[in-house]
């Protein structure tokens, strides 16, 4: 794929991705083919600050952790008010760690099929 996609695709997401990870991600998106880049680009990938104002407003009932794909400690985090609070606010706190991880683990997924 041409350098100057793959460095606009990462402009556009920026902070998106864990900073770490970065340089290797580019790395093998340079490598790609065009049509497994178009779709690793055209994924849904969850901005960290929208998903912290979601944890902010209705992470009690687990919205945050269901929009991440886990179903299983959504529900709990339903069934439990949050945990009475205390797991709400380490979420709050965790959670846009996590959405970038969330976005990495889905580019890894779909890069290496």
């Amino acid at each position: 794929m041409e350098k100057e996609k793959v460095e606009f695709f990462f402009m556009s997401k920026n902070g998106y991705f864990p900073p770490e990870q970065l340089p290797s991600m580019r790395e093998r998106m340079l490598n790609m083919d065009d049509d497994k880049a178009l779709t690793v680009q055209s994924l849904g990938y969850k901005d960290p600050t929208i998903m912290l104002i979601i944890s902010i407003l209705v992470g009690e009932l687990g919205v945050d952790r269901f929009l991440l794909g886990e179903i299983g400690l959504g529900v709990l985090k339903l069934i439990t008010c949050g945990g009475c609070g205390i797991w709400w606010l380490i979420d709050v706190i965790l959670i846009m760690k996590r959405t970038r991880e969330h976005n990495a683990f889905e580019f890894n997924k779909y890069a290496i099929m």
